[in-house]
Protein backbone atom coordinates (compact mmCIF):
# COMPACT_ATOMS: atom_id res chain seq x y z
CA UNK A 1 0.00 0.00 0.00
CA UNK A 2 1.35 3.94 -0.71
CA UNK A 3 2.50 5.34 2.01
CA UNK A 4 -0.03 7.85 3.96
CA UNK A 5 1.42 10.44 5.45
CA UNK A 6 -0.13 12.29 9.21
CA UNK A 7 -0.87 15.13 6.23
CA UNK A 8 -2.97 13.01 3.81
CA UNK A 9 -4.67 11.28 7.13
CA UNK A 10 -5.59 14.64 8.66
CA UNK A 11 -6.98 15.49 5.66
CA UNK A 12 -11.22 15.70 5.30
CA UNK A 13 -10.68 14.24 1.70
CA UNK A 14 -8.77 11.32 2.92
CA UNK A 15 -11.60 10.45 5.16
CA UNK A 16 -14.29 11.28 2.71
CA UNK A 17 -12.31 8.94 -0.50
CA UNK A 18 -10.95 6.27 1.72
CA UNK A 19 -14.90 5.83 2.81
CA UNK A 20 -14.64 6.85 6.42
CA UNK A 21 -11.48 4.40 6.70
CA UNK A 22 -12.44 1.56 5.19
CA UNK A 23 -10.50 1.86 2.32
CA UNK A 24 -7.37 1.09 4.59
CA UNK A 25 -8.15 -2.76 5.36
CA UNK A 26 -5.26 -4.49 4.31
CA UNK A 27 -6.98 -6.53 1.86
CA UNK A 28 -9.51 -6.25 -0.56
CA UNK A 29 -10.11 -2.54 0.34
CA UNK A 30 -12.85 -2.43 -2.60
CA UNK A 31 -14.66 -5.32 -0.64
CA UNK A 32 -14.27 -4.04 2.74
CA UNK A 33 -15.65 -0.57 1.15
CA UNK A 34 -18.76 -2.13 -0.65
CA UNK A 35 -19.97 -4.40 2.47
CA UNK A 36 -19.33 -0.64 4.60
CA UNK A 37 -21.90 1.29 2.17
CA UNK A 38 -24.34 -1.16 3.28
CA UNK A 39 -24.73 0.72 6.14
CA UNK A 40 -25.97 3.79 4.87
CA UNK A 41 -27.60 2.63 1.97
CA UNK A 42 -30.04 0.97 4.65
CA UNK A 43 -31.10 4.50 5.32
CA UNK A 44 -31.28 5.78 2.21
CA UNK A 45 -33.31 3.03 0.91
CA UNK A 46 -36.22 4.65 2.98
CA UNK A 47 -36.04 7.60 0.64
CA UNK A 48 -38.17 8.76 -2.08
CA UNK A 49 -36.49 8.09 -5.69
CA UNK A 50 -35.60 11.74 -5.97
CA UNK A 51 -33.90 12.64 -2.67
CA UNK A 52 -32.20 8.58 -3.15
CA UNK A 53 -30.72 9.82 -6.78
CA UNK A 54 -29.55 13.40 -5.15
CA UNK A 55 -27.66 11.42 -1.92
CA UNK A 56 -25.60 9.67 -4.82
CA UNK A 57 -25.69 12.48 -7.06
CA UNK A 58 -23.90 14.68 -4.14
CA UNK A 59 -21.61 11.73 -3.11
CA UNK A 60 -20.17 11.42 -6.63
CA UNK A 61 -19.63 15.17 -6.90
CA UNK A 62 -18.02 14.80 -3.53
CA UNK A 63 -16.17 11.69 -4.25
CA UNK A 64 -14.42 13.34 -7.29
CA UNK A 65 -13.57 16.04 -5.35
CA UNK A 66 -12.06 14.07 -2.74
CA UNK A 67 -10.26 11.28 -4.49
CA UNK A 68 -8.76 14.08 -7.00
CA UNK A 69 -7.52 15.16 -3.75
CA UNK A 70 -6.00 12.09 -2.49
CA UNK A 71 -4.28 11.14 -6.25
CA UNK A 72 -2.98 14.88 -5.89
CA UNK A 73 -1.49 14.07 -2.84
CA UNK A 74 -0.32 9.97 -2.98
CA UNK A 75 0.56 10.62 -7.04
CA UNK A 76 -1.13 6.98 -7.67
CA UNK A 77 -3.89 7.00 -10.33
CA UNK A 78 -7.06 5.24 -8.41
CA UNK A 79 -5.14 3.63 -5.58
CA UNK A 80 -7.16 1.12 -3.39
CA UNK A 81 -7.42 3.62 -0.26
CA UNK A 82 -10.00 4.99 -2.78
CA UNK A 83 -13.30 3.08 -1.96
CA UNK A 84 -16.42 6.09 -2.28
CA UNK A 85 -16.33 4.71 -5.42
CA UNK A 86 -17.33 1.51 -4.52
CA UNK A 87 -20.22 3.32 -2.30
CA UNK A 88 -21.68 4.95 -5.17
CA UNK A 89 -21.28 2.42 -7.70
CA UNK A 90 -23.03 0.03 -4.99
CA UNK A 91 -25.94 2.99 -4.36
CA UNK A 92 -26.62 3.19 -8.17
CA UNK A 93 -26.66 -0.66 -8.20
CA UNK A 94 -29.10 -1.29 -5.17
CA UNK A 95 -31.84 1.83 -6.79
CA UNK A 96 -35.15 0.74 -6.53
CA UNK A 97 -33.98 -2.57 -4.93
CA UNK A 98 -36.94 -5.23 -4.16
CA UNK A 99 -37.45 -6.28 -0.72
CA UNK A 100 -35.44 -8.92 0.53
CA UNK A 101 -32.23 -10.60 2.07
CA UNK A 102 -31.46 -12.41 -1.51
CA UNK A 103 -31.59 -9.30 -3.07
CA UNK A 104 -29.05 -6.86 -1.25
CA UNK A 105 -26.82 -10.37 -1.51
CA UNK A 106 -27.30 -10.74 -4.97
CA UNK A 107 -26.93 -6.63 -5.66
CA UNK A 108 -23.12 -6.83 -3.72
CA UNK A 109 -22.42 -9.96 -5.41
CA UNK A 110 -23.23 -8.25 -9.02
CA UNK A 111 -21.26 -4.99 -8.24
CA UNK A 112 -18.21 -6.32 -7.34
CA UNK A 113 -18.63 -8.60 -10.16
CA UNK A 114 -18.74 -6.08 -12.55
CA UNK A 115 -16.33 -3.79 -10.96
CA UNK A 116 -13.50 -6.35 -10.48
CA UNK A 117 -14.26 -7.81 -14.21
CA UNK A 118 -15.07 -4.53 -16.05
CA UNK A 119 -16.81 -4.94 -19.10
CA UNK A 120 -16.97 -2.36 -21.77
CA UNK A 121 -17.50 0.26 -21.28
CA UNK A 122 -16.16 -0.23 -17.61
CA UNK A 123 -12.61 -1.35 -18.87
CA UNK A 124 -12.58 1.67 -21.20
CA UNK A 125 -13.35 4.39 -18.37
CA UNK A 126 -10.84 2.55 -16.57
CA UNK A 127 -8.42 2.60 -18.80
CA UNK A 128 -9.04 6.17 -20.36
CA UNK A 129 -10.09 8.44 -17.40
CA UNK A 130 -8.12 9.61 -14.73
CA UNK A 131 -8.06 11.42 -11.16
CA UNK A 132 -10.77 11.98 -9.53
CA UNK A 133 -13.60 12.03 -12.58
CA UNK A 134 -11.92 8.32 -13.94
CA UNK A 135 -11.58 6.76 -9.84
CA UNK A 136 -15.52 7.20 -9.50
CA UNK A 137 -16.89 6.72 -13.23
CA UNK A 138 -15.90 3.37 -13.67
CA UNK A 139 -17.40 2.29 -10.44
CA UNK A 140 -20.59 4.07 -11.72
CA UNK A 141 -20.98 1.81 -14.68
CA UNK A 142 -20.03 -1.02 -13.07
CA UNK A 143 -23.23 0.26 -10.53
CA UNK A 144 -26.00 0.58 -13.84
CA UNK A 145 -24.71 -2.68 -14.80
CA UNK A 146 -25.85 -3.94 -11.50
CA UNK A 147 -28.73 -1.98 -11.70
CA UNK A 148 -29.67 -3.51 -14.69
CA UNK A 149 -29.05 -7.22 -14.25
CA UNK A 150 -31.04 -7.05 -11.14
CA UNK A 151 -33.98 -5.22 -12.61
CA UNK A 152 -34.27 -7.63 -15.47
CA UNK A 153 -33.98 -9.99 -13.01
CA UNK A 154 -36.91 -8.63 -11.39
CA UNK A 155 -39.11 -8.33 -14.09
CA UNK A 156 -38.16 -11.83 -15.73
CA UNK A 157 -38.68 -13.75 -12.75
CA UNK A 158 -42.57 -12.82 -12.38
CA UNK A 159 -43.09 -14.35 -15.95
CA UNK A 160 -41.30 -17.38 -15.61
CA UNK A 161 -43.78 -18.33 -12.41
CA UNK A 162 -41.14 -17.43 -10.03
Amino acid sequence: MTRLTPQLRRSPAFWLASGFGSGLAPKAPGTVGTFLAVIPWLAMRELPWPGYLAVVLATFLIGVWAAHKVIELIEVDDPGVIVIDEWVGLWIGLFALPNGLHWLLAGVVLFRLFDVAKPWPVSWADRKLHGGFGAMFDDALAGVYTLLMIQAVAWLLPLYGF
